[in-house]
Order: C-alpha cells, then sequence, then structure tokens
C-alpha cells in the first residue's frame, strides 16, 4: 500500500491538499509579519529607556526592517525557483523567528537593528510567497476566497498590532513583543512541513526556468534592484524626519534610488533571464489593480497612523483607548472580507472596487469634519464605514491583479504586487506626515494673524482669562503671562486641528480620483463562464 502511495506521489497523483489547512498553516508566518510592522511603534518609549537611545536613532528600527523587506519581497520568485517555493517559506520563516528572538536579546542600539534587518530579510518574502501558494491551491472558482484568507491577515495586522503591542508592554515587556512571534512560528513552520505540498507544474516549471537563470544569472539586476530600492524606502522612511532635501543624506539617497532603479529597469527589461520579471506590467489590468492596491495601502497606513494621533493629541485619549477604537474596523473587515471573497464570483470587480473607493473616500471625507468634540460614537461609526470599504476593495484587487497571470509566474507577479503595496504604505505615511506638519504651520500662522491682544475681543477674552487665574491664587503678572500662553495654546490647538481636516479629506478626494482606474480591471472570470473543471486560460506576461 505504501509503495503504491509513493508511486502515485512520484506521478504527481497526490492527494489534493486540504485547502483550508494550506491556507492556516501558511497564514502564521504572514500575520506575524504584518504585526510586526506596526506592533513596535508602541514599545519605542520602553525599548529607549532599556538601551539609552535617542528618539531620533529609533526610527532605525523601522528603516532597517523595511529596507531588508523590499528588497526580498521581488526576488520571492527568483529564489523559489532555485530552491523550491515551499523552501523558501520555511527559510524565511525560520530567519524571521531568528530575527524576533535577536530582537529580544539585544541589549544595545546596533544590535537591535541589526535584529530588525534580520526580521526584515525573513518578512520580505512571506506575503508574496503566500499569495502564490493560495492562489495554486484553491480552485479556480474560489480565488476570491484565496485572497480573502490574505487579505485578511495582510490588512488586519497592521490594524491590531499597536492594541496587541500595547497590551503585551503594560502586562509583560518590550522584548515580549518578539518572543512571542517563537511559538507561533514553530507552529506554523510544523504545519507548513506536514500540510503544504508544492504542485508538481510548479516545480517543473521552476526547474527549467533555474537552468536558464544559471546560464544567465542576472547579478547587475540584483544589484541595481538591492541599491534602488533600499535607497528609496530610505528616502521614504526618513525623509520627513531630516526636512526632505535639506538632508544631505537624503539628496544622495534620492539620487542613488533613481540611478539604481533606472538601471534597473533598463537591466530587467533586456535581460535574457531577469530576475525580476517587469515584463508583467505589460497587463492594463495586473498594472491597474496593483497601482489602485498600492494607493489604498497608503491611505489605509496613513490613516492608521494619522488617527491615533489626533485622538491622543486633539482629544485625549489614552494610547490604549485609541488602539480600542481603532478595533472596530478590523473587526468588521474581520466579517466583511470573507463575503466579499465568497460573492466575488457572482458581482464585476468593477462594481466592487467602485463601492469600496466610495466608502472608504465617504469615511475619510466624513473624518475631515471631525471636530475637537467628535465622540467615540462619531470615530467608530466613521471607521466601520472604511472598514467594509477596505473589504470591497483589497479582495477583488488581489484576485483581479493575478487573474491574467500565467500560473508558473504568479510568485513573480506576487512579489511585484506586494512590493508596490509596501512602497506605497510608506510613501502614504512620508506624504501625508509631511502635508500634515505644512498644513498645521499654515493654519497657526493664518490664526495668529487675527489673535490680536489690541483688539476688543481679544483684549475682552484675555481679561477673562487672566481674571480667572488670578482667583485661582496667581499675582496678576504671572496670571497675565499664563493667559497667552494659554492662548497661544488655543491657537496652536485650533491649527492641528484644521490641518488634521485637510488631510482627512485630501485622502478622500485621492480615493475619488482612483475610479478612473477601475476601467481597466478586466478579469477573464467575469467574462466567459470558465468550462467545467477548468479555471481561466492564464495569459503569459512576458
Amino acid at each position: 500500500m505504501s509503495t503504491m502511495r509513493d508511486a502515485a506521489i512520484a506521478l504527481g497523483l497526490r492527494r489534493p491538499d486540504n485547502k483550508w489547512l494550506v491556507a492556516a498553516s501558511i497564514s502564521f508566518g504572514a500575520l506575524m509579519a504584518t504585526i510586526d510592522v506596526s506592533i513596535v511603534n508602541v514599545a519605542l518609549p520602553q525599548i529607549r529607556g532599556s538601551i539609552g537611545a535617542s528618539i531620533d536613532q529609533m526610527t532605525a528600527l523601522g528603516t532597517s526592517f523595511a529596507i531588508a523587506q523590499v528588497i526580498i519581497m521581488p526576488l520571492t520568485a527568483f529564489l523559489g525557483r532555485f530552491l523550491g517555493q515551499k523552501r523558501v517559506y520555511l527559510f524565511c520563516l525560520g530567519l524571521f523567528l531568528v530575527g524576533s528572538m535577536l530582537c529580544g536579546l539585544a541589549h544595545t542600539l546596533p544590535q537591535l537593528i541589526a535584529a530588525r534587518a534580520l526580521q526584515g530579510f525573513g518578512a520580505g518574502a512571506l506575503q508574496p510567497s503566500q499569495m502564490a501558494i493560495l492562489r495554486q491551491t484553491f480552485p479556480p472558482k474560489e480565488q476570491g476566497m484565496a485572497m480573502a484568507v490574505f487579505a485578511m491577515v495582510v490588512v488586519i495586522g497592521p490594524a491590531i498590532g499597536p492594541t496587541l503591542g500595547g497590551w503585551i508592554v503594560d502586562n509583560w515587556s518590550w522584548p515580549w513583543i518578539f518572543y512571542i512571534n517563537l511559538p507561533v512560528g514553530v507552529l506554523g513552520i510544523l504545519a507548513t512541513i506536514r500540510f503544504v505540498h508544492e504542485p508538481e507544474d510548479i516545480r517543473a516549471a521552476n526547474r527549467a526556468q533555474a537552468e536558464v537563470m544559471r546560464r544567465n544569472l542576472d547579478w547587475q539586476g540584483i544589484v541595481y534592484m538591492s541599491v534602488g530600492l533600499a535607497a528609496l524606502q530610505y528616502v521614504l522612511q526618513e525623509g520627513n524626519r531630516n526636512d526632505w532635501f535639506d538632508s544631505k543624506a537624503i539628496t544622495l539617497a534620492a539620487i542613488a534610488a533613481v540611478v539604481g532603479i533606472v538601471a534597473f529597469v533598463v537591466q530587467e527589461l533586456r535581460a535574457p533571464a531577469p530576475a525580476v520579471n517587469l515584463r508583467l506590467f505589460r497587463d492594463p489590468t495586473f498594472t491597474s489593480a496593483t497601482v489602485i492596491g498600492g494607493i489604498m495601502f497608503a491611505n489605509l497606513m496613513a490613516n492608521m497612523f494619522l488617527l491615533p494621533v489626533f485622538m491622543q493629541e486633539m482629544l485625549g485619549f489614552t494610547a490604549l483607548k485609541s488602539g480600542l477604537a481603532l478595533m472596530p474596523r478590523a473587526l468588521v473587515m474581520m466579517v466583511a472580507t470573507p463575503i466579499v471573497g465568497r460573492i466575488y464570483n457572482h458581482v464585476s470587480p468593477r462594481l466592487l472596487v467602485a463601492l469600496g473607493l466610495i466608502c472608504v473616500a465617504l469615511g475619510s471625507l466624513d473624518m475631515g469634519r471631525f471636530t475637537l468634540q467628535t465622540s467615540d460614537t462619531g470615530i467608530i461609526t466613521t471607521l466601520l464605514l472604511q472598514g467594509v470599504g477596505f473589504s470591497l476593495l483589497f479582495v477583488p484587487l488581489t484576485t483581479v491583479a493575478l487573474s491574467r497571470v500565467a500560473r508558473t509566474q504568479i510568485t513573480d507577479a506576487s512579489g511585484l504586487n506586494s512590493l508596490v503595496r509596501q512602497f506605497g504604505g510608506s510613501a502614504g505615511l512620508a506624504i501625508y506626515g509631511t502635508l500634515l506638519e505644512q498644513y498645521t504651520t499654515r493654519a497657526r500662522a493664518a490664526l495668529a494673524v487675527h489673535v490680536d491682544p489690541y483688539r476688543p475681543e481679544v483684549a475682552q477674552r484675555l481679561e477673562l482669562m487672566t481674571r480667572g487665574m488670578i482667583a485661582s491664587g496667581m499675582d496678576a503678572a504671572t496670571a497675565h503671562t499664563a493667559a497667552l500662553k494659554a492662548l497661544a495654546g488655543t491657537v496652536a490647538r485650533q491649527g492641528a486641528m484644521i490641518a488634521f481636516e485637510k488631510t482627512f479629506m485630501l485622502t478622500g478626494f485621492m480615493m475619488l480620483t482612483l475610479l478612473a482606474l477601475v476601467f481597466f480591471l478586466r478579469s477573464k472570470d467575469h467574462e466567459a463562464p470558465a468550462p467545467p473543471g477548468a479555471g481561466p486560460p492564464p495569459r503569459p506576461a512576458g
């Protein structure tokens, strides 16, 4: 009996893997990688005090992780052809766990930066691998459900990271935000070894392409890509903190990014066996879905950054309370995402994406009407609308993006799709963070012009504030000075409020402009019925 089973496996006749066990197995690593992006931010004060680093120095933790991640993402398919898709996933998950352990054991800033970079190298391949394995495991008519599983991991991870991190730091200590990865990761490795098997057609195609790549190894492309993407990620991560091009380091990095990326594109388009298949962008469906996904993620990450700051600085929420206020969006996404995956084959992806863009835009525009008196209920209602919108966006975008890609090139496409999404998130944080600062400065200056102590209404307000402070026990001179400071604080607060309103409004208008790209989202799954037992015929993108 065993001999017959082995023979069947050798012929590629192995019983199909249980799709849900495969999905659960490979979700462990990708979920940890997405949570790890945001969970560290909550623990930065404790980490800084423990290792004796300044606030500016602590930004290197996020930068090192992000740079390492973007270098590996587009190389996932390249590595998979030489080592095998499953082996790459297992190796990178193991690398991520080693990096997590070293992060918890670190006692100095250089040690922690190096460990975070190691984590990033491991995390970079986890999302593209998960996306490709899900796509290859689920049958053609259930691709929407496959991408729903992927969406829940990628979108919900950053949403629950701050709350989880705050709970761990409050109840244990900061190293445990890294140590907690170890048992989860080991479980993911064991489950992947047991339940995930690489399809024979994918293995055969990878072996054939690996032979071609060995004869034409694209070292130049890898070097150009590493320099260009690392420099671009550094600019996006550190630009705002260093006043952008007023900094020589940012200027040099920007030049290196432009030169490296241009050289990389030229090299990959002429290389006989490119390390990264940029020719996939010739497909307008893949390109438009990937671009919309990148801008969507820019708005998602910007909202995840701006909204907690708004709640804490403007409304006086605690870190825990602001984290809990964000949870309803994650919860509604957990409910809505599988539903969208289930109805994907019955509803046009254009309609789903259009509705998603409108929901997210309306939520952002509503956030633009927040005031200093906005209640918890008002915030949660808006976030629920956005949660539905992001669910309507993510599933069809990731599904349609790969709908015209050949099965053997799915890992290439998922690596590029993940890369654009990663840079979208980084760009969103950089751009909207910079705009918020600029809007705040301008609003405060505009308001200050009207707060002239010699204007009757201002003088009257100042007099009332001074009397109130005298009544509380201050002498006249001290009370007058305190009243001036209080009035200046009110101006600063109102200026910041105006800046938040404008920034939130801008994110909403940006989502509405993406409606023009919806026309290009053409999926063969929705153009004609597939024959029984067959999926949509893939079109090679090369």
